[in-house]
């Protein structure tokens, strides 16, 4: 299964973006703490090379704590600023606003010594399609502004958020790239949502993750669907054992594979798998 998903709306954000960027001091792009690497447009990097910038390893209640510690020293000895946070719970909101104060503190008091009192930082705030940009605006400023969603392409244009006196964030729509390169990277995107499923071939995708699963989660499929991981059994007949022991039956008394393929997609997304990351540093 070849992955490309990059809808016309996309070519309008991206030049929203190049557009806006100027008018911002800081760039806080949001990805994934599951897939830090793969949810991380390089389009951005390109955009804001100039820019004072903040990574937001958000959805970390989903990831596995010991990876997401290495995924911090590793962006922190690239001198980036990096923080975890769960925008659900609110969870590392606070330290994402002491962060953006600390790197910008410097500027604003050259701008005070230039007779400019009052000067509001500005920040942008990026990332790809359904990774939790609205929920952190609504959980930063705590009221619902964003519009929320799960599925990718909720936010469709830009919206100035005041998070507080001295604070301004400008909110723009999720972008992907144009081509993905490497489908290893489009398959993580896809395990967590962040392409629309109507292109993807769901069972495709679950005996994928089943096969990724083996290798680097396996204990998280024994703790959730008790099944033995014979080394025997080919990933397709092991999705099916999963079928098997959740009951998930035709009328035939067949494992209904799509239901399967789409209860263990699902379960990853929403963590009832368990803390799975799907790459290291």
């Amino acid at each position: 299964m070849d992955i490309q998903w990059y809808p016309g709306h996309m070519t309008k954000a991206r030049r929203l973006i190049e557009e806006n960027i100027k008018l911002v001091d800081v760039v806080m792009e949001l990805v994934d703490a599951r897939a830090p690497y793969s949810t991380k447009n390089p389009d951005i990097d390109k955009f804001a090379k100039n820019k004072k910038r903040i990574i937001l390893l958000n959805k970390a209640d989903l990831a596995d704590p010991k990876v997401t510690d290495m995924w911090i020293k590793w962006y922190t000895n690239e001198n980036v600023s990096v923080v975890p946070v769960t925008s659900t719970s609110g969870k590392g909101i606070k330290e994402v606003m002491n962060v953006a104060e600390a790197i910008m503190k410097e500027k604003v008091e050259r701008d005070k010594l230039r007779g400019r009192i009052y000067r509001p930082i500005r920040a942008m705030i990026v990332g790809i399609p359904n990774v939790g940009k609205s929920t952190f605006i609504n959980s930063l400023v705590g009221k619902g502004v964003a519009k929320t969603g799960d599925k990718p392409g909720v936010t469709k244009g830009k919206q100035w958020v005041k998070i507080k006196k001295g604070f301004e964030l400008l909110d723009m729509p999720g972008i992907l790239w144009p081509k993905f390169d490497d489908q290893s990277v489009a398959r993580k995107l896809a395990y967590i949502g962040s392409i629309n499923d109507n292109i993807l071939d769901i069972e495709d995708l679950a005996i994928n993750f089943v096969k990724y699963s083996r290798i680097h989660a396996a204990q998280n499929l024994l703790n959730r669907y008790n099944v033995e991981l014979d080394e025997n059994l080919t990933d397709y007949e092991l999705m099916l054992e999963i079928g098997k022991k959740r009951a998930l039956l035709s009328s035939g008394g067949t494992v209904d594979q799509a239901r399967t393929a789409k209860i263990i997609i699902d379960e990853l997304r929403t963590g009832k798998l368990g803390k799975i990351t799907l790459e290291m540093p």
